[in-house]
């Protein structure tokens, strides 16, 4: 690759990519809820380096006759009467978080966004499963094509665990804020941004 990427479309061939986490009430995407959801923006300053631009996220109320296994809330720390926790309806949450997708989308040029996550294939089967339920239009993510970042931890680190993989990229990480949707899908933007970063770097040299 010579030079910088004039654009963000121009350096994933017309793809967006967008880090998602998702937290649910369990492993099965058509009967366990999905409880929180967090979507990181992404960004290329002047020379070419990607960062974080944005973050958008909402806790998500459980859709009728949900299951949400007493295990996976206790992995996640979620409370779901918590009084602050202010969860929305799905439709409502969706809207919250894929709406700034869309718009990025645009702003960026690009033809679709592409959901990067660490073992992605679970969070897109939660998103997609959300957006099913609530016949949510012009959902901009890929509906199956992905970036995995534990796969790229792998390659770049020899790490293929979240935790793993952010501190052997030389990012911190605290395990006590971990298993939240916000935080990991930072940390794993963090983490995405970084091995691209190392590559581009390497190819321009």
């Amino acid at each position: 690759m010579s030079g910088v990427p004039a654009t963000i479309a121009g350096r994933f061939r017309g793809f967006l990519p967008v880090v998602v986490d998702v937290e649910t009430g369990g492993f099965n995407a058509a009967t366990d809820a999905l409880l929180e959801i967090a979507v990181v923006l992404l960004g290329i300053d002047g020379e070419g380096r990607w960062g974080i631009e944005t973050v958008h996220s909402s806790h998500v109320e459980p859709f009728p006759d949900a299951n949400v296994e007493p295990a996976a809330l206790e992995f996640n720390g979620i409370v779901l009467d918590h009084p602050l926790r202010n969860a929305k309806p799905e439709r409502e949450a969706l809207r919250k978080v894929l709406n700034p997708v869309r718009q990025a989308v645009r702003d960026h040029g690009c033809t679709r966004a592409v959901l990067v996550g660490h073992n992605p294939a679970f969070d897109l089967s939660f998103l997609n499963a959300a957006v099913g339920r609530t016949s949510f239009k012009r959902n901009p993510f890929h509906p199956f094509s992905t970036f995995d970042t534990a796969t790229l931890g792998g390659l770049a680190f020899g790490q293929t665990v979240l935790a793993r993989a952010v501190q052997a990229a030389g990012i911190e990480w605290d395990s006590r804020d971990a298993h939240s949707a916000i935080y990991d899908a930072e940390k794993t933007a963090e983490l995405f941004c970084t091995i691209v970063n190392l590559w581009d770097r390497r190819r321009r040299a």
